[in-house]
């Protein structure tokens, strides 16, 4: 699958780049036209339209987040962005302009014509614009709000009417802040791509189902089937698949499948620290599609979470879309700087908290093995919302954009449907029914969940809170873990636990040395119970806030690393909790010549995190050197070569795909 790639300076001054997902795409990036609607009369006024003069507007570079701009710094309302572009049409073909996501309200007009709008700050759109474009000269006018203090956004202001309780617990930073661009396409074109892989562990084979929706722009009906074509290493797979002719009909849409089976030599799982891909393009006509595919198995067994047959148990992390400067844009450096401090610091996992991030954060996730819960906007919604049938249908609509741009990624394994509601009102049951109920419809091949915070005091009967309906369990927990812990159970013992949230502040009363000990004390106590599958602390990052408890300084410190991402003495502790392995020197053997031997013992941990060692290695100064693949539990040494006459060696340990989960250094005696 190719990309384009396009580069842009920021505010900040610093080079950035961002990676469009789409093949042979048109930018639409660089110098944009931008001005503030304090008055909300833009509309009204025709600033869309090319008889309306722009020339005293600020200029500003798209994607662009308007809350960092140090000239509408926090600014929250309505903006307008206006770009010209030359476009020259093509007969017989399809022009779709897309929105990788606009927070949050967004209007879009082309050349005086209203085309459309969209709600949601973090979800892709489009937009089939070929009866609006000309030859020549095009206008393109975008009017975005980001007013989500208001009740009946998805996320948004809760109406339980309480000061400072309304406002989300993050920035609604505002604009267009990824990419925006254009396609051409044929008049009969593939829209999206599910494949479902479907691995049989016993007989090592698996059964590839390819979904093709296509839809036909034409005025007349259309027949034609899909030709998948797959490789794994960049090696072609001789495959012959099983695919019908299908009838779209014209001007709507129609699901096009094909399968075929992959015998036992041609199967790769995906899995933590062998995360195999397959690229997949699918052809129907002139048109191709292409994406990328993991085959792996999760199930839900005994009160664990198997992937592909094997019980894991991880730390994990929840990341917050927010850097100085930046606010909610993520370009690629920054995306690659968070995931290799994440994985370094023993998050195997990350929950999405509480909306789906750049596409590129699931890419690095699929290529170097992570495991992702994704995650739309219900943030604590009342009852009296979680019943309005309007917030559920954006709500839904959120959550099915998310699902179609993100469930080819073999990192995902979830779906959560919220955080921190009142799950055990009838208001909170139903929603976490009928939202799961609603995601299976569109996606089965996932576990489901969400995040609840009554399990802390409540229930006393598993049908009186809606964890019943998940997969797993999902609590967060910022006290008295044992205890809470030893409940849950109790009230669901077939299900697995994962502690979606938990941790402490580092301004608390014992400040950093507060977070570590914090750390090391629940550790202790998760621990102790083997039907604790994940923790991921609140938070990986600093990260700024209008809720109430908020520093002065506009952050709220719970990370791991500051906002800059500079560690905390946390981050340190917690890499070395969560590091799925232990050393212990067994002796150290002098040689001639400075030629010396260290060999090392490696436990790999039975309790948390655990999950089997395979493929990791030793490195030091001068060399590395593989360590055998180590079962939970057991144990094995390994000889290290040592050359020179220091007292001290520092050792690394390595994944397979190359991260560091540990550092320890040992005496030369």
């Amino acid at each position: 699958m190719r990309y384009i790639l396009f580069f842009l300076l920021l505010s900040t001054q610093c080079l950035a780049q961002f990676t469009l997902r789409q093949p042979d795409a048109i930018p639409l990036h660089g110098q944009w036209s931008f001005a503030m609607d304090t008055r909300e009369i833009g509309e009204a006024r025709g600033w869309y339209k090319d008889s309306f003069t722009s020339n005293n507007w600020d200029q500003v570079t798209v994607p662009h987040c308007f809350s960092v701009d140090p000239r509408y710094q926090f600014f929250t309302g309505t903006v307008w962005y206006r770009k010209n572009f030359p476009w020259q049409p093509q007969a017989d073909k399809r022009v779709l302009l897309h929105f990788d996501a606009a927070y949050y309200k967004a209007g879009i007009w082309l050349n005086n014509q209203k085309v459309g709008s969209h709600e949601g700050g973090y979800t892709p759109f489009h937009f089939d614009v070929t009866d609006y474009l000309k030859a020549g000269d095009n206008l393109l006018s975008v009017s975005v709000n980001n007013d989500t203090w208001q009740t009946g956004s998805i996320p948004g202001s809760k109406d339980n009417g309480n000061p400072n309780d309304p406002f989300p617990g993050w920035i609604n930073y505002g604009g267009l802040n990824r990419p925006v661009y254009l396609t051409v396409e044929p008049a009969v074109y593939l829209e999206n791509l599910k494949i479902e892989a479907t691995p049989d562990l016993e007989k090592g084979t698996a059964l590839l189902r390819v979904k093709a929706r296509v839809r036909n722009a034409s005025a007349q009906g259309s027949t034609g089937k899909i030709s998948p074509l797959v490789w794994l290493k960049n090696q072609s797979l001789k495959l012959v698949w099983k695919s019908n002719t299908g009838t779209i009909p014209a001007g709507q849409t129609a699901i096009l499948e094909a399968e075929v089976s992959l015998k036992s030599n041609e199967v790769q799982l995906w899995s933590l620290d062998a995360p195999h891909l397959y690229q997949l393009k699918v052809g129907l006509g002139s048109d191709t599609l292409a994406t990328h595919f993991g085959i792996r198995k999760l199930e839900v067994k005994n009160a664990q979470i198997l992937l592909n047959g094997v019980p894991l148990r991880l730390g994990g992390g929840n990341r917050v879309v927010d850097y100085p400067g930046l606010g909610a844009l993520e370009p690629d450096w920054l995306v690659e700087k968070d995931f290799r401090l994440m994985k370094e610091a023993g998050m195997e996992f990350q929950r999405l908290t509480h909306y789906t991030p750049n596409e590129a954060f699931y890419d690095w996730a699929d290529r170097y093995g992570m495991l992702i819960i994704s995650e739309p906007g219900n943030w604590q919604l009342t009852p009296t919302q979680m019943d309005n049938d309007t917030i559920r249908q954006k709500f839904q609509q959120q959550f099915r954009e998310m699902m179609e741009r993100d469930w080819n990624h073999p990192s995902v394994i979830a779906y959560s449907v919220g955080n921190e509601y009142l799950s055990e009102t009838p208001s909170g049951q139903r929603w976490t029914k009928d939202m799961i109920d609603y995601g299976r419809r569109l996606d089965p091949t996932r576990l489901y969940t969400f995040a609840s915070m009554r399990l802390n005091i409540l229930p006393k009967r598993p049908e009186d809170e809606a964890s019943q309906y998940c997969d797993f369990v999902c609590t967060n927990t910022y006290g008295n873990h044992a205890k809470v812990l030893d409940h849950i159970h109790q009230l669901y013992p077939d299900k697995p636990i994962l502690i979606s949230e938990w941790g402490t502040r580092a301004d608390g009363p014992n400040g950093e040395a507060g977070q570590v000990s914090h750390l090391e004390s629940v550790m202790a106590e998760i621990r102790k119970r083997p039907y604790v599958v994940g923790a991921a602390w609140w938070t990986y990052n600093d990260y700024q806030s209008r809720h109430v408890g908020t520093n002065p300084n506009g952050y709220r410190p719970w990370g791991l690393v500051g906002p800059d991402r500079s560690p905390r003495p946390l981050y340190a502790s917690h890499r070395r909790e969560m590091a799925p392995l232990t050393l212990s020197k067994v002796s150290y053997v002098p040689g001639g010549q400075g030629k010396h031997e260290l060999i090392l013992r490696v436990t790999a941990r039975a309790d948390f995190p655990a999950y089997p060692l395979k493929g990791f290695s030793f490195k030091t100064r001068d060399v590395q050197v593989a360590i055998p693949d180590v079962q939970p539990g057991q144990s094995v040494d390994v000889k290290i070569p040592i050359t020179g006459f220091d007292k001290n060696i520092q050792v690394e340990v390595l994944k397979a795909t190359g991260f560091s989960v540990l550092s320890e250094s040992f005496e030369l005696k």
